[in-house]
């Protein structure tokens, strides 16, 4: 297919495709999908090789939120039956990214509910970033704690944070009908600030929410302009209690699509598969490894994921390998600037999740209770869904983890 050998050709160049051919992707057959995986794996493989980074996700602030974001089970207004706390004391952070580090995530990602921090919840935070830190030496950290006010970005690199994630989630034309009580060009300001400051920025994008191909090429095109390191894409958690909750439009196949198009029109960055992907990939999770160089493994901000072994296991068995901790994740183009703005050092440019179930993740919990709607030692088979069935089993809430007694799905 012409249109893929173009694609191909441009991504290892980092150029970027018309946005007609971002369209075209998305509007391939499903008899072309996996020329389309292959062409976007060429892509991947060309800057990252068959490195997977893992990514571990700390909810330090859980619910009652005052910003109206339709997507999220933490809004206001949100009837999800969530977990609802204040922040985690620096020890308890502490002790939760543990359980993803001794996984092999490499990085930790440090989110809290809310519009965004105070100069006291970013003293907070950087409490909290000191003792992560103390305990793991080589350790990347990601805040991501809403919209930031001048002079914060620069107090949490001062603090030891590497990198800030702030997603735009959706384009420019469509962001009123998600949001009311923040406006795009707010989270436009906030990347910027990350990057200003010397941090690695990370933004990425919500799938699902019922918006157009145009939608899905505007915001990702904007992504390319904001020239992120890592680029998360996240689908869609329908949450009952939420706005969103009967939005049920994605299918495995339209998740591939989407995730190859990210990474045509951002060859270079570190693509992420985030939160949705056990609800919507499904089985399909290995064939996206193809595309997508890293993920959240585990648990995510307020609902529960595969277990974390099933993650190791899904990704040595499609032919990949974890990233280990003294690997550079960015290619050395990317790595070199990041080293010379004395933020996310050499190691590695992931990012963490969104205030709109981001994954989280830790590495091993082979039991049940992963999300998946399974139930231990059932006698009879579950019932096979129809295609494109709304697959509300495989939305859980998180009753495990931080903020609670119990032990993570790590």
């Amino acid at each position: 297919m012409d249109l893929l050998n173009t694609l191909v050709d441009k991504g290892l160049r980092r150029e970027l495709p018309t946005r007609d051919e971002a369209l075209a992707v998305l509007a391939t057959s499903d008899d072309d999908l996996l020329d389309v995986v292959a062409a976007a794996g060429k892509v991947r493989r060309h800057w990252f090789g068959r490195r997977v980074k893992l990514n571990y996700l700390v909810n330090l602030k859980s619910g009652l939120c005052p910003e109206d974001c339709s997507y999220c089970s933490q809004r206001l207004g949100s009837e999800a039956g969530i977990l609802k706390y204040t922040w985690l004391k620096p020890d308890e952070a502490s002790k939760a990214a543990a359980a993803g580090l001794a996984g092999g995530a490499k990085r930790v990602c440090l989110v809290a509910s809310g519009r965004g921090p105070t100069d006291r919840d970013v003293d907070r935070v950087a409490g909290t970033i000191k003792a992560i830190k103390d305990q793991n030496e080589n350790v990347e950290v990601c805040a991501c704690l809403g919209l930031l006010s001048d002079g914060q970005a620069e107090r949490l690199r001062e603090a030891g944070a590497d990198a800030y994630n702030h997603n735009l989630n959706t384009s420019e034309a469509t962001y009123g009908d998600i949001t009311t009580t923040h406006t795009y060009a707010d989270r436009v300001d906030t990347v910027q600030k990350a990057h200003a400051a010397g941090l690695s920025a990370c933004s990425g994008l919500i799938a699902g929410m019922g918006e157009s191909d145009e939608d899905l090429v505007d915001v990702v095109f904007s992504l390319r302009e904001l020239d992120p390191d890592s680029v998360p894409v996240n689908f869609l958690i329908p949450f009952e209690g939420t706005p969103l909750a009967k939005e049920w439009n994605l299918t495995p196949q339209r998740c591939l699509r989407i995730l190859a198009m990210v990474r045509f029109v951002c060859p270079d960055a570190e693509v992420r598969i985030a939160g949705g992907r056990e609800v919507h990939l499904r089985t399909m999770q290995p064939l996206a490894l193809n595309i997508a160089n890293s993920i959240f493994l585990g648990d995510y901000l307020t609902s529960e994921g595969q277990a974390g072994k099933a993650d190791l296991e899904m990704i040595a068995d499609a032919g990949f390998e974890v990233e280990g901790a003294g690997e550079v994740t960015l290619p050395q183009h990317r790595a070199d600037v990041a080293a010379a703005a004395g933020g996310c050092g050499s190691h590695a440019e992931a990012g963490c999740g969104s205030h709109a179930e981001a994954g989280c993740g830790s590495h091993a919990e082979a039991g049940c209770g992963t999300g998946c709607g399974s139930v231990c030692g059932s006698p009879e088979p579950a019932a096979v869904p129809e295609v494109n069935e709304p697959r509300t089993d495989l939305v859980a809430v998180r009753r495990r983890g931080a903020g609670t007694d119990l032990a993570p799905n790590a």
